[in-house]
């Protein structure tokens, strides 16, 4: 891997077993046959499904044409290229000698692309769970951004007020771990909910992020039939 590519795969917070899977995430078609396509291909789907299992437990009160809605705006180029370029997605690309002279590092569909190429990257060095705790973390902007879109109630609103709504004690919150540098920290979070059988563990680069990633597990552990 080049150093930008270390960098990438530091900021993604996974460590590789397999390096030569990111490195064929992030190498356009111009680069060559060996190129991020296939990867692309699984990782477009991999994301649409993980986007809206999140946005099914977030957004509960939500009908499917809303939450088709909040989907597409997640998933869409614009926010996928966004999200790569928070990475540092462009300085780690491999491309062919005209998308490297004509900007492609740049280059929204390029960008957007490679994103969901290095989902499928995730997905296959890990497994589905870690898989998701790594969109999750990515996409975050973007999902408070449907929360707000959602009735302005965020996860933790919601929950408090479901609890209250049951006479049930109020959720606690209990800080597990921070890691990383300074600038560029996580957090992860323990959430206890009175009747459910497992806490749940929020991720998030801020306290507050991981307490609303661990009150949106529970909201769709409690939306599950028969709870």
């Amino acid at each position: 891997m080049t150093p930008a590519q270390r960098r990438l795969a530091a900021r993604l917070g996974h460590s590789f077993t397999d390096a030569g899977l990111l490195v064929r995430a992030l190498t356009h078609r111009s680069a060559g046959v060996r190129n991020n396509e296939r990867l692309e291909f699984l990782g477009d789907s991999i994301l649409t499904f993980l986007v809206a299992e999140h946005l099914y437990g977030m957004c509960p009160d939500a009908p499917e044409g809303k939450l088709t809605r909040l989907r597409s705006r997640v998933v869409r180029r614009e926010s996928l290229a966004a999200a790569a370029r928070k990475l540092g997605v462009g300085d780690a690309l491999v491309l062919g000698d005209g998308e490297r002279k004509t900007g492609g590092r740049e280059r929204e569909s390029i960008l957007a692309d490679a994103f969901e190429a290095i989902v499928a990257a995730l997905y296959l060095d890990s497994d589905l769970p870690a898989c998701r705790d790594r969109v999750r973390a990515l996409l975050e902007d973007w999902f408070d951004a449907a929360a707000r879109d959602d009735g302005g109630k965020d996860a933790k609103t919601r929950l408090q007020e479901l609890m209250q709504s049951r006479a049930r004690p109020l959720p606690a919150y209990r800080l597990v771990e921070i890691e990383g540098a300074a600038h560029r920290r996580s957090f992860t979070v323990r959430c206890h909910v009175e009747g459910v059988d497992q806490d749940t563990i929020g991720t998030g680069s801020s306290r507050r992020r991981a307490e609303q990633d661990a009150a949106s597990r529970v909201m769709a552990i409690l939306d599950e039939p028969g709870d």
